[in-house]
C-alpha cells in the first residue's frame, strides 16, 4: 500500500514509513506544495495511494464529489512529529487495510479510529 503525505505533515514521516516498508511520498517532494486538495486527491487516485491529511476539506470533498477513491486518513491530532504519524499510519494500515484497499475515508482521534467506506454519500438510481 503507497501513502501520499498531505503538505501539514512532517516530511520526515516518508523516511519513518520507509524504514517500516511502507512506501510513502510527501506532498512538498513532488513539487505540490501548494496544490489545492482537489489537485492531490487527483494525484492520490492516479498513484493508487491513500492519502493522510490534517485537513477535514478532502472528506468533504470525497462526499461531494461521491468519489469512491483515493482512500483518505484524516489525523486529528495535532503537534505530531513524523515517528508519530508513521506510527498512527502503521496502526491505521492493521486495522483496516481491506477498506483503504477498496476506498474509505478514516478518521483518527487519540482515543479511535473511525472507518467508512467510499462513496459516503449513496445516491439513488
Amino acid at each position: 500500500m503507497k501513502f501520499l503525505l498531505d503538505q501539514g505533515l512532517p516530511r520526515s514521516t516518508v523516511a519513518h514509513l520507509q524504514s517500516r516498508a511502507i512506501e510513502a511520498e510527501h506532498v512538498g517532494n513532488l513539487g505540490l506544495a501548494r496544490a489545492s486538495d482537489e489537485t492531490i486527491l487527483t494525484e492520490g487516485r492516479n498513484r493508487g495511494a491513500v492519502v493522510v491529511t490534517l485537513d477535514s476539506d478532502f472528506h468533504e470533498l470525497l462526499a461531494l464529489s461521491n468519489a469512491s477513491s483515493p482512500s483518505v486518513v484524516r489525523i486529528r491530532i495535532q503537534g505530531l512529529k513524523g515517528e508519530d504519524v508513521a506510527r498512527i499510519i502503521q496502526h491505521v494500515c492493521d486495522a483496516a487495510e481491506a477498506e483503504l484497499s477498496v476506498g474509505a475515508a478514516i478518521s483518527v482521534t487519540e482515543r479511535r479510529i473511525a472507518v467508512r467506506r467510499l462513496p459516503l454519500i449513496k445516491r439513488n438510481a
